[in-house]
């Protein structure tokens, strides 16, 4: 997502060197969306994969319509003709022939889940789509959505400053239907690497301008937590980030961490969280210091869209 939006300008010169490089070092799993752009970084991941396909589990997501006149305005749909046709705008896009994991990156609240989901199953019987994910999605629509059709993944927000799932029951229903859950911003948006100390930090075109969790009292409560962090990772020889990575994935197998970079050095960095293990007593230390609603603020200006 950050590479074509949302996080700063866009260097697609360099957010192909990246994924080439991820490409190099094992990765092998890469997620985008018709919504960031919009369009347009699907563009980027089909050109930077073209002659690779072969090595990559390529997710990608609908159901965040965006005007394409206001790219601000958004609607969240999950009607079977707008599933088909976003599937086939974004194989498009993509350059491939099959999509390996297909999520609804929103919950239609207007359209049963199992219409939604129906529709997405259609996908896998005519081969444009390997696997079916949901994207925050609630507990109960997470059990409906697989009486219809096995779900693969659930992705949702989660990391040491946005734990919701834990106790909202999706992470319990995931569980309970075999799915995986995948989890996107596992670094708090950047905040848990412990290098950003001001608001200021970010470009003017950066959207954690205006996030709650970056702004006034709730950035300076935000940075007293992440000195936690630093001290815990110091005493245990790895950064800030490579700990909260760990403690993301120190969850079970069933969890999938997906860290978004546009440098090669911290993506190199990220992976290295893969050799950091934590004890039960280090997990114990870190919740001590970092515990469920630790962190201040809401995750969104309009949290209306989440956990549907």
């Amino acid at each position: 997502m950050g590479m074509s939006e949302f996080y700063g300008a866009r260097d697609d010169a360099q957010s192909t060197r990246v994924i080439h490089r991820a490409l190099d070092l094992g990765v092998t799993m890469f997620d985008t969306a018709d919504m960031y752009g919009p369009f347009i970084n699907e563009e980027l991941v089909g050109a930077a994969i073209a002659g690779r396909r072969d090595r990559v589990f390529l997710a990608t997501k609908f159901g965040i319509s965006r005007d394409p006149l206001d790219a601000s305005k958004r609607m969240i749909k999950g009607d079977p003709a707008y599933v088909a046709s976003a599937c086939d705008a974004s194989l498009r896009r993509l350059g491939v022939d099959y999509i390996d994991l297909y999520y609804q990156h929103r919950v239609d609240v207007n359209v049963p889940i199992e219409e939604t989901v129906g529709a997405m199953a259609q996908l896998v019987s005519a081969g444009k789509v390997r696997f079916l994910g949901l994207s925050e999605a609630s507990g109960d629509n997470i059990v409906r959505a697989s009486a219809v059709h096995p779900i693969a993944a659930v992705q949702n927000e989660w990391s040491l400053w946005s734990r919701d799932l834990e106790s909202t029951g999706q992470l319990q229903a995931a569980r309970r239907c075999g799915i995986a859950t995948v989890a996107y911003s596992p670094l708090g948006r950047g905040f848990l690497t412990g290098a950003l100390t001001s608001p200021e930090d970010f470009d003017e075109s950066d959207f954690r301008r205006h996030s709650p969790r970056f702004q006034g009292e709730h950035f300076r409560k935000n940075l007293a937590l992440v000195a936690h962090i630093r001290e815990l990772a110091a005493g245990k020889g790895c950064t800030p980030a490579q700990l909260a990575l760990a403690w993301v994935l120190a969850h079970g197998d069933d969890v999938i961490a997906i860290p978004g970079t546009k440098r090669i050095a911290t993506l190199e960095e990220n992976l290295g969280a893969l050799d950091v293990r934590l004890s039960d007593d280090e997990m114990r230390a870190i919740d001590a210091v970092f515990p469920i609603d630790a962190a201040s603020g809401p995750r969104y200006t309009d949290m209306s869209f989440v956990n549907r």
